[in-house]
């Protein structure tokens, strides 16, 4: 790469005199744009150097690669006279004078409360989901599967013990997650969750009954009935309570010093908290909650197919807002209560949706003939279709505009038919064509045909319309650059071994559209459970950064590998990060790269996955994660294959 004439051509596509700020991380340019509308996307689209570019927080980010990011954005500051900037100037430039949306906020804070808490609702969701499968009649025969076969009735049984256990239990989980997000104690928030779910208390689902009875338990506190009320199922008291019980902690805190506060806060909060929950809170917001889920069930049967079709319509467009970030609290309500509500009209919607937005970014896979466009829209169209849209959104469709246009379209013809035969879910899980799992056992042959409307309608339009405007669209750049480079790197048939200890994870499962997408390469991802990071491999040390979080290593064999620690966490300019090699260090496998301190990070709500990525992919015949579980750092991880013929590189 001539990183010189990187930053010309990508200074020409943005305009020189454009950018208000400069930083970089270990992949990326992250620049401040005073006019996107000036933004040349077709030229930084072309460019061979260019690995992709999307919008996010007012910052404008173009994907150059590790060890050469560096070079380019030196060229570039150079270029424009601009200050060299850190990550966090950049990010507090992009936000100056940008008002603040209160509406936006709070969605943020509900997303930070649901995101955690959804693999367990999702285990339980997907089991509930086989429960319905062995349970229910005439799915695939008369009777059901139970029925049938009456050895499996104990099992079935098993399964929706575990299945109704997050839900039963719900209080708990929010009151953790919740507690941790508005700054207090999260295992206090789960004792406050228990005691909402106390088995003494007559059981959430069934507290309208046990009053319509008149047959209610009440405390007397001073005169005062209080009632003797569970909170099964329940989601908007258990966030005001966590919220009561964070902020009376932090009074607390800073109001009682030494061994007091270690003895008294936790109980002081948990007993206001507590008596506040029983007496004014959990019944209001009961009351609050019950009338927002009668509401959307109303809705949903009064507006029927036609609201399915505009919800369907509109869907991936709430998901550019970030709105749909709300859409599990709602249903996670909806699931509670499924006896009442029937299930979730949210997650079809999504599905189809989602399928919409897969099926467009393929045909266009199948329309280009740039291979750098192909290789984007192979992995973000499957990503897709299997749930992960921000890819296929922010890299594809929303760019070219159409796609996400006939996607839309598409995903609200389908929502039509699935408000047509009401078809609604039953459990969480995957939006996505494997969806039906979590769908209602008779609505599933529905379900799946509106998932091929979605596609069909979704593909064909955008493939015939991306033939007739896209033209020849092969890659090419014109370059003064005379210097002549071997068309692939000599690499050999090699395995990496685990940089740290951990679960094991796809790089699609990352919280960063860089690394799900695998713009930068293939590889592996962990969720760390020790701070030490190991060499993969024997090698050289090309990249290594003072924010300590990102190495660059060039193996022996010839695979370059970027060990990425945590997402964003340049912005902590190393705080937290040890390191114990510098550039051009010869490293042999298992040495000691570096430390990270995984606890700090997430206290500092930075997600602490650790992403390790071939960057020269394309080199290779096949790229293969090996383990799809647990790992012990030095364990082997991924396979790299050379290609069959000398000098080729196999396509991925």
């Amino acid at each position: 790469m001539n990183h010189q004439e990187v930053a010309n051509r990508v200074l020409a596509a943005i305009g020189k005199n454009n950018i208000q700020a400069a930083a970089h991380c270990a992949t990326r340019l992250r620049l401040v744009i005073k006019d996107e509308s000036k933004i040349d996307q077709k030229a930084l689209d072309d460019d061979p150097d260019v690995k992709g570019t999307f919008e996010t927080n007012g910052q404008f980010q173009i994907i150059i690669g590790p060890g050469d990011v560096d070079h380019v954005y030196d060229a570039l500051i150079a270029a424009t006279g601009l200050k060299e900037a850190t990550p966090d100037d950049i990010k507090a430039v992009a936000s100056a004078g940008q008002k603040r949306n209160p509406l936006m906020d709070f969605l943020k804070v509900l997303s930070d409360i649901f995101i955690p808490i959804i693999p367990a609702l999702v285990a339980g969701g997907l089991l509930m989901a086989l429960n319905n499968v062995l349970t229910a009649e005439h799915l695939f025969m008369a009777k059901s599967v139970v029925e049938v076969y009456p050895g499996l009735k104990g099992i079935a049984e098993m399964i929706n013990a575990m299945a109704s256990a997050p839900f039963t239990f719900l209080p708990i989980l929010l009151g953790f997650s919740a507690t941790k997000r508005f700054g207090g104690n999260p295992y206090l928030g789960a004792a406050m969750g228990m005691i909402m779910v106390l088995p003494d208390l007559v059981n959430g689902y069934s507290v309208a009954a046990t009053m319509a009875a008149g047959k209610m338990p009440y405390w007397n506190v001073f005169g005062l009935h209080i009632s003797q009320a569970g909170y099964q199922g329940q989601v908007l008291p258990v966030l005001a309570v966590a919220f009561i019980l964070a902020t009376l902690e932090k009074f607390f805190h800073k109001h009682i010093k030494g061994a007091f506060d270690f003895t008294f806060t936790p109980m002081f909060s948990i007993v206001i908290t507590g008596f506040l929950t029983f007496t004014i809170v959990g019944p209001v917001l009961r009351a609050v909650s019950d009338a927002l889920t009668n509401g959307l069930v109303g809705l949903y049967n009064t507006t029927g197919w036609v609201g399915m079709g505009i919800f369907g319509l509109l869907y991936s467009a709430i998901v550019i807002t970030g709105l749909h970030q709300t859409f599990p609290a709602i249903e996670t309500q909806l699931l509670a209560n499924v006896a009442k509500t029937g299930g979730s009209f949210i997650f079809p919607v999504a599905s189809m949706a989602n399928i919409a937005q897969g099926a467009a970014t393929l045909a266009i896979f199948f329309a280009t003939k740039s291979q750098k466009q192909k290789a984007l829209t192979s992995s973000a169209g499957l990503s897709a279709l299997l749930g992960i849209t921000e890819p296929a959104i922010f890299g594809v469709n929303l760019k070219m505009k159409f796609p996400f246009v006939f996607a839309a379209i598409a995903s609200g013809i389908a929502c039509v038919f699935l408000g047509w035969f009401h078809v609604l879910a039953v459990a969480m899980g995957p939006a996505s064509v494997i969806g039906f799992i979590s769908i209602a056992s008779k609505s599933i042959p529905a379900f799946m045909l509106s998932a091929v409307i979605s596609f069909i309608i979704a593909f064909i339009p955008t493939f015939v319309y991306a033939k007739r405007t896209l033209g020849d669209d092969s890659d090419k750049v014109e370059t003064t650059n005379t210097a002549t480079t071997p068309a692939v790197s000599l690499v050999n048939d090699e395995v990496l071994t685990a940089p740290v200890s951990g679960a094991v994870e796809s790089l699609r499962d990352v919280h960063d559209q860089v690394f799900s997408a695998e713009i930068m390469g293939k590889g592996a991802a962990f969720i760390p459970a020790d701070d030490q990071v190991l060499a993969p491999a024997n090698g050289t040390i090309t990249v290594t950064y003072e924010s300590k979080h990102a190495y660059g290593i060039k193996t022996d064999d010839g695979a370059e590998v970027l060990i990425h620690l945590g997402l964003d966490t340049v912005n902590l300019n190393g705080e937290h990060f040890t390191t114990n090699v510098k550039k051009g260090d010869t490293v042999h496998k298992g040495d000691l790269l570096g430390t990270f301190d995984i606890k700090a990070l997430k206290a500092a709500n930075y997600d602490p996955t650790v992403m390790l990525v071939i960057t020269n992919t394309a080199d290779y015949a096949n790229v293969e994660r090996l383990k799809a579980q647990q790992v012990q750092a030095g364990d082997q991880i991924v396979a790299l294959t050379e290609p069959a013929e000398t000098g080729v590189a196999a396509a991925i």
